[in-house]
């Protein structure tokens, strides 16, 4: 639990103390890539207290939504109450927790600024919003609150200030290049990078833009957006708890970035059920042997089989319909509706969604799953052999022997000899194969 007392100063007085002090500051430091070229700035010392928190900040997304979720919040909490002390307070606390994590390979925000104190200044605006620099802040804060000290290291901290005409989305801009920077990627939480990214899109620019500034591929910005849809998808429609991210962790990123892919080229109807196997599979992933995520193909080209298993072990006709049942619940993007055309899982999605049959669907759906992938698994070696024929064939058939180095012509003979001998054991192994073919051989 966070031990500082937010001390909110008006931001009239904040602009007016830095203002002061900017006036008599001698130390700069460098910002790389404001307004597309290298920004020169200067640095001040200011009360630990006087900075706020910036709360459109895409670090701590996951954790707002969370807590406007659960704590039954105005979903606008935290953007409109940057001013109100009580919404400081409640975003010191989110900072202060995620300063205190640690991995095992990085040690955590506090325990860096406990053994060498300050080392780079924050970012700040000439308001004293912190732009790169909040969870910093936290730490510094509760450090200072665990300090009895009057003179305390942690009662003053470093500020770089940006120009008084910096505007909200050049601070933005400054985010996104911090999230492009390889050192400062791993910090964001995924439905965090994704927000970033959503906030860029949604101002007009192009996914090719965005990916160019954030140095990635349009593809993966691409993907990044669906894969948040397809989250708010599943928070919002099948587990009706919108905004609890919180829900997504552990194999949620996987199984979420890899849904996009896996539903491309599906008809719409299609695309519900696989989402319904995907949701219902990572609702219940205690009960599903080894990662959700190796279970992608059941919710990809697999879909239709396991759907199919599921339909004959329930005993539920898929027979195409014109539309939903009346007493349907229904959901958004046609996830419970009927099709149009071909199959209807339509009963299938409603028996993995509601309370009196989700236990034997969900059972059926995972077993369908397992038996699935291990026919499809068993069909793929099966044919193993014969692909690496082909394989061989191909290369084989690919050598210019008029393009060999004298020098060479021992050696190859001497491949040539071994290719033979093996040659000679696999036919004679095909034929004994062809006389007693294995029980198991399918047509």
């Amino acid at each position: 639990m966070a031990k500082y007392e937010i001390k909110l100063t008006p931001r009239s007085e904040r602009e007016a103390v830095i203002q002061k002090r900017l006036e008599s500051a001698i130390d700069t430091d460098v910002l790389w890539d404001f307004r597309g070229e290298k920004a020169v700035l200067k640095v001040i010392s200011l009360p630990v207290d006087l900075p706020v928190y910036r709360m459109a900040n895409c670090r701590t997304y996951s954790e707002q939504e969370d807590a406007i979720a659960k704590g039954g919040l105005d979903k606008n909490y935290f953007a409109k109450g940057q001013e109100l002390s009580t919404v400081q307070a409640a975003q010191h606390a989110l900072l202060a927790k995620l300063a205190k994590k640690e991995s095992t390979s990085v040690s955590s925000i506090l325990d860096v600024l406990e053994t060498e104190g300050q080392r780079n200044p924050i970012l700040i605006t000439s308001t004293g919003t912190v732009v790169n620099g909040n969870r910093r802040l936290s730490a510094m804060r509760e450090l200072y609150a665990d300090d009895e000290s009057v003179n305390s290291r942690y009662a003053h901290i470093k500020c770089l200030v940006l120009p008084a005409d910096t505007n909200p989305d050049e601070v933005d801009d400054i985010e996104a290049n911090e999230q492009a920077r390889p050192q400062t990627k791993l910090e964001y939480d995924w439905i965090g990078d994704a927000q970033l990214v959503r906030r860029q899109v949604n101002k007009g620019r192009q996914p090719k833009v965005v990916a160019v500034q954030l140095r990635r591929s349009e593809a993966d910005v691409r993907n990044l957006l669906q894969s948040i849809d397809e989250a708010d998808l599943y928070l919002n429609e099948w587990v009706k708890k919108p905004g609890q991210y919180s829900i997504l962790s552990g194999d949620g990123e996987q199984i979420f970035g890899d849904l996009p892919r896996r539903l491309s080229g599906q008809t719409v109807a299609l695309q519900s059920a696989s989402r319904a196997i995907a949701w219902s599979l990572f609702d219940n992933r205690d009960k599903v042997p080894g990662r959700v995520y190796s279970y992608n193909a059941a919710f990809g080209k697999l879909a239709p089989v396991v759907l199919a298993i599921v339909a004959e072990q329930l005993d539920l006709p898929t027979a195409s319909v014109t539309g939903a049942d009346d007493d349907d619940e229904g959901f958004s993007v046609d996830i419970a509706g009927g099709a149009t055309a071909g199959e209807d899982y339509s009963r299938i999605i409603a028996a993995l969604k509601s309370d009196e049959t989700k236990e034997d669907a969900v059972e059926a759906l995972i077993e369908a799953c397992i038996s699935t992938l291990e026919r499809d698994r068993g069909q793929r070696s099966k044919g193993a052999a014969l692909k690496a024929f082909v394989q061989v064939h191909a290369k084989l058939a690919g050598i210019d022997l008029s393009t060999a180095g004298v020098n060479t012509y021992l050696g190859i003979g001497k491949q040539l000899e071994s290719i033979r001998e093996l040659l000679g054991k696999l036919d004679t192994k095909l034929a004994i194969l062809k006389k007693s073919p294995p029980s198991d051989t399918e047509d």
